[in-house]
């Protein structure tokens, strides 16, 4: 049987109060468990997975993560969103919180890029239908690599704010 989907992902993080407050607050997570100040595991909301993401607190000395920059390591992790009405509040909500480092607009997916208290990066991003997907082919017939800056309300406009995203619609 294929790999289906990312079930969870695990972070460490300096603070883990801080990093729940940013995760609960900018994010939407919900705490459903917590391991003395040590650990947490956290659902998204629209999830049905028993947890979405996983912290484990290293403590205040902890240096900054290195890869990408002198070690190999992880990017960035991704999550998708229903609806670009979705996408246009934690865009708000990022803002807010100083946590925006990007928005893209890929052709196939619309992405906001952000960095939590401790500089891990993520993105949330909403799938274009594949009902409606721009049919932009290149050599060999491989989809075009698009990388432009992602206006929202122009997505919105072109999409409508509710229409539900992602491969299956």
């Amino acid at each position: 049987m294929p790999i289906q989907r990312l079930n969870h992902a695990v972070l460490y993080v300096r603070d883990l109060g801080r990093s729940l407050d940013f995760y609960q607050g900018v994010l939407g997570f919900k705490v459903v468990l917590e391991i003395a100040g040590r650990a947490a595991f956290l659902q998204a909301a629209g999830s049905s997975n028993d947890h979405d993401l996983g912290l484990f607190a290293m403590g205040a000395g902890a240096g900054p993560s290195a890869a990408g920059v002198s070690t190999v390591g992880m990017y960035h992790l991704a999550w998708e969103v229903d609806t670009l009405a979705e996408l246009q509040r934690i865009h708000g909500e990022l803002v807010a919180h100083g946590a925006l480092v990007g928005m893209s607009d890929h052709g196939s997916t619309k992405a906001l890029y952000a960095k939590d208290l401790d500089g891990l990066e993520f993105e949330v991003s909403w799938l274009v239908p594949l009902r409606l997907m721009p049919t932009q082919q290149g050599e060999g017939g491989h989809q075009q690599v698009l990388i432009a800056p992602l206006d929202i309300a122009a997505a919105i406009a072109t999409y409508g704010a509710q229409t539900m995203g992602g491969t299956a619609s």
